[in-house]
């Protein structure tokens, strides 16, 4: 649908079809929902419902498009996408939310008309009024495909299998909830004691984090522009894992003052502010993504927070005389199967064949950034995967081919489990996202 188009849906099923659809394509993510809501005519009381409905077909959508090929004489055009959304959606309310049943089918069914589609009414009206009569035969025929019931790419089942041989179905069912709301306490302007009295004294329900001295755990999650003192940069949005950045590298910057740091993948900018409200140091933000680097601009500017911006490519070779670092921290990207509950369509949009490429530019990632690690130096290497490929297979490659590069990743912590020369935390039901890390050390 054109965008002219688009920006004139009111109705919050055509508008969750209409931003699902690129999605099911594989021509755009769940990162860009709330820019393209905004462009649209959706009532604000209606924009959550919008949300929910998005991030719920991705979360379970490899089940619901097996329900629909049951459930359709022939699958729908590419082009029609958005209709094929709807039915998604429709079987969704369903399943899952305390829609009434006449009007998840009468009012999914009807959207078609303002996506200008009018003929797929009757098609889905008479799939969706199938789903009920026939929901528990339909269920069970689909069920007996173990991915299908875990709601999970077939492949990425067997590659968590393989890895995590007597923890994968927990993996599995971690990864099919929403994770908590979990806040990172600015030290510079509180502590997380004083912080958590206001949570308390505004009704809002939250614990302090095991792992992690600066992190909140909220019992349900809140509006951030409600939150006390966020807009004056008090306290920020970021996973507990995600934290333990901060305390990894502490014994390399605590007590070095004005210490040279990079960051160099750090788009959206949460662990460069949190890396500054720790210590005092001379920090280094870039990213290959200008664009993505005025986020990082943005997160820093709301905490009150400098540091030099640089767009650059991280896995190209330094030039000579290039500015050496104390430390370095290398977030790389990777295939984000740790972060799958808060980004769903990673289960439609990652494939396997991803993690090869990946993994190549992983490793092209720490050569190039261990010549710029100053002798004695130390590089922190962290993903949000789960999968060895990119985590400890990775670091045993690169020590291998690496003659002045030891592991120095502490095994006296509480988090996570050893993994080859790095420890790797798995996504937890009401607790902390999947991320591994490996601290490195270069010979002085």
């Amino acid at each position: 649908m054109k965008s002219s188009q688009s920006s004139r849906i009111k109705d919050a099923r055509a508008a969750a079809a209409t931003l699902l659809a690129p999605v099911i394509n594989g021509q755009a993510s769940l990162a860009t929902l709330d820019q393209r809501l905004s462009g649209m005519a959706v009532s604000d009381r209606d924009r959550g419902f919008v949300k929910a409905l998005c991030f719920g077909v991705c979360r379970t959508y490899p089940r619901l498009d097996a329900l629909a090929g049951e459930l359709l004489r022939q699958p729908f055009k590419q082009r029609d996408a958005d209709v094929q959304a709807l039915l998604m959606l429709g079987l969704y309310q369903l399943l899952h939310m305390r829609v009434p049943a006449h009007a998840a089918v009468s009012e999914s069914a009807g959207a078609a008309r303002a996506l200008g589609k009018t003929w797929a009414t009757r098609v889905l009206n008479g799939c969706l009024r199938r789903f009920q009569r026939e929901s528990a035969t339909l269920e069970a025929k689909v069920d007996r495909d173990e991915a299908v019931a875990l709601m999970h790419p077939a492949w990425l089942v067997d590659a968590l299998r393989s890895a995590w041989p007597t923890s994968w179905e927990a993996l599995c069912h971690a990864n099919n909830e929403p994770g908590p709301m979990t806040l990172r306490v600015n030290r510079r302007h509180t502590t997380r004691d004083a912080y958590l009295e206001r949570l308390a004294a505004a009704g809002i329900d939250a614990t302090a984090c095991v792992h992690v001295e600066d992190g909140i755990q909220l019992a349900t999650p809140f509006d951030v522009e409600q939150l006390p003192g966020f807009a004056d940069g008090d306290v920020s949005v970021q996973d507990e894992a995600a934290q333990l950045c901060a305390s990894l590298l502490a014994p390399a910057l605590a007590d070095a003052p004005n210490a040279r740091v990079l960051d160099a993948c750090s788009a959206p900018g949460g662990k460069s502010a949190h890396l500054l409200e720790r210590f005092d140091i001379a920090l280094t933000a870039a990213d290959i993504d200008a664009e993505r680097l005025s986020r990082v601009e943005a997160t820093l500017e709301r905490l009150g927070l400098s540091a030099g911006l640089e767009a650059a490519d991280a896995s190209a070779t330094p030039p000579e005389g290039a500015a050496a670092f104390d430390a370095i921290l290398l977030d790389a990207p990777c295939s984000g199967t740790g972060v799958i509950r808060r980004h769903p369509d990673i289960k439609l949009a990652r494939r396997e064949s991803d993690i090869d490429a990946l993994a190549a530019l992983q490793s092209r990632l720490l050569d190039a950034l261990w010549q710029r690690l100053a002798p004695g130096g130390t590089l922190l290497y962290a993903t949000c995967s789960v999968l060895p490929a990119e985590n400890d297979e990775q670091i045993a490659a690169f020590l291998a081919r690496t003659a002045d590069a030891s592991a120095d990743t502490p095994a006296d912590v509480t988090w996570g489990a050893a993994a080859g020369a790095g420890r790797q935390l798995l996504a937890a039901q009401n607790g902390h996202d999947g991320f591994f890390y490996a601290r490195l050390v270069k010979a002085a």
